[in-house]
Formats: structure tokens, C-alpha cells, sequence
């Protein structure tokens, strides 16, 4: 089994983008009709802070299985945020041109979990 070449959960790009989205969707969330929502507020904010949370605990572990657990996790998470998201588009709390860019922030972050996940696979 070889060394992972990451020392720290903050210098993973994954993790660093996944934290920026859900402080950028914090702020969204706050405005508008989408501010006074406050289960739906507080359930995209969850999943939003989840996929950092995850990608962080998962490397703590220290264990590549753990880490890879954790990281299947936080890519679930990316999924029910992108759900949510579209969901907040189709009631009206974000227009279409923040929901596509959201989205496709969603995506990348999703994509690069999994691109970690395939790199660790191989390392086992």
C-alpha cells in the first residue's frame, strides 16, 4: 500500500472547492423568498456543509478504506445538493443562471470525489 501523497484534508482541490460552495450558498441562502424558507434553507445549507465535512473526516481516518467510505458520502451528498438546487430553481428561489453555475460547481466537485475515489481504488 503506498503513501497518499496528500498530508492534509486542506490541500485537497475537492475539498477546498466543496468549502467555497457551501459558503457561497450560505450567502444565496439568506436573500429573498429562499431566506425565509427556513427547512429548506437549513436542509441545503446541511448537505451544502456535508460534502467538506465528509471529505475532512474521511481523510482523518486515516485508513484509504475510511477514506474512501467517507468520500462515497460526500459524494451522495453532492447529489442531494444538486437536487436541491434544482429544486430551489423550480420554486423560484434561484433564477436559472445561478441554478446552472451552482449546478455545475456540484458537478465538478462530484466528478473530481470521484476521480480521488478511482486514484485510491488503485492505490489498495
Amino acid at each position: 500500500m503506498s503513501v497518499m501523497p496528500v498530508i492534509r484534508f486542506e490541500e485537497l482541490e475537492c475539498w477546498q472547492r466543496a468549502k467555497s460552495l457551501a459558503v457561497e450558498l450560505y450567502a444565496i441562502s439568506n436573500s429573498g423568498e429562499f431566506g425565509k424558507d427556513f427547512g429548506f434553507k437549513d436542509q441545503i445549507r446541511r448537505a451544502a456543509v456535508s460534502i467538506p465535512s465528509n471529505i475532512a473526516e474521511g481523510k482523518e481516518r486515516e485508513t484509504i478504506a475510511e477514506f474512501i467510505r467517507y468520500l462515497y458520502i460526500a459524494k451522495g451528498s453532492a447529489g442531494e445538493l444538486k437536487t436541491q438546487l434544482l429544486i430551489a430553481q423550480d420554486i423560484g428561489y434561484l433564477d436559472h443562471e445561478n441554478s446552472k453555475e451552482l449546478t455545475l460547481k456540484v458537478d465538478n466537485v462530484s466528478a473530481m470525489i470521484g476521480a480521488l475515489i478511482k486514484t485510491l481504488k488503485n492505490e489498495k
